[in-house]
């Protein structure tokens, strides 16, 4: 009983200090937050889940964008599930995507993105995460690797996802 009491408190020393912020403790996965991090947009009964997949948007919501369509805000879990979204020819208005640091939407346009970190990417083997300030992105990079760009060279890379089922 003792070394089982003495392992438990080991293995929780561990997980704290694993230096890891904002990890779901549920999945374990960097793009997930818990629930009450998450800002979901959308309305109605599937607010939860992104437009496009279905994926749950609190899963991958480091990867999480929304926009705006005839009046309507759609939210994605991933550049691609938005750029899969305008390839059928809509014109969606006011891109936003989360920025991992604070958790909270920020002007696409505007977002540094590092893109092919050692970091998951979310509907993509290369990942997509951004940033609301360029200092943010850098720590990232030197931490994870990839490349900084902006919105719309990152969403260039992600029409390129899947070229070979489109």
């Amino acid at each position: 009983m003792y070394k089982l009491g003495i392992s438990l408190a080991i293995a929780f020393l561990l997980v704290g200090c694993s230096g890891e912020k904002n990890i779901n403790v549920k999945s374990g996965m960097f793009q997930s937050v818990n629930e009450h991090e998450a800002t979901l947009l959308q309305e109605g009964k599937n607010k939860n889940y992104c437009y496009k997949c279905g994926m749950d948007l609190v899963k991958y919501y480091k990867t999480s964008h929304s926009a705006v369509h005839d009046g309507t805000v759609y939210q994605y879990c991933s550049i691609h599930c938005l750029e899969d979204h305008l390839g059928e020819g809509i014109t969606l208005k006011n891109p936003k995507v989360v920025d991992v640091s604070s958790l909270k939407f920020v002007d696409a346009a505007k977002a540094y993105y590092v893109v092919g970190s050692q970091k998951s990417g979310t509907m993509s083997k290369i990942s997509k995460y951004a940033f609301a300030n360029e200092e943010d992105a850098k720590k990232f990079q030197a931490q994870f690797s990839g490349e900084i760009m902006d919105f719309y060279k990152a969403l260039e890379i992600a029409k390129k996802d899947f070229k070979y089922y489109k």
